[in-house]
């Protein structure tokens, strides 16, 4: 009686690995479509909106250096515009790049900044909405 036994133990062993690589594989093939999908879908949403794709980018961006305080058009008129940038920024202002109507927070490399503060300067940096990220400040 053992013997019938054996091959119905062996079929039912065979179909249940049979069935495990193959839930293996749907498995396997499903994760590498949702994958794929996922991939697709960054790469559409960027190609989308190409102000973060150029956001990451380092630009130049022309202007006088200034504070939040003051702005282009400096208050203290005893003091030259470098001056009373300083001063503004000594009492809690943050530093401003001025160019034309457009305004933008400065952020980072903060003694070049300084050195340059109520001058026009070139700014090397990524922008962020309207705030530069700085890496560099040449005049």
């Amino acid at each position: 009686m053992q013997t019938q036994n054996r091959p119905w133990l062996a079929l039912i062993t065979y179909c249940t690995l049979a069935g495990a690589v193959a839930a293996f594989a749907l498995a396997l093939l499903f994760a590498s479509a949702t994958l794929a999908f996922a991939v697709a879908q960054s790469a559409r949403s960027e190609s989308r909106n190409p102000v973060n794709a150029v956001s990451s980018r380092t630009r130049t961006f022309s202007g006088m250096i200034t504070d939040s305080h003051c702005g282009a058009k400096h208050r203290m008129s005893d003091k030259s515009p470098a001056e009373c940038a300083r001063a503004c920024l000594r009492n809690g202002a943050q530093y401003r790049l001025v160019d034309g109507d457009k305004v933008y927070a400065l952020h980072g490399n903060e003694q070049e900044l300084a050195r340059r503060a109520g001058q026009r300067a070139t700014v090397a940096g990524t922008l962020d909405g309207n705030a530069i990220r700085v890496s560099a400040v040449n005049n």
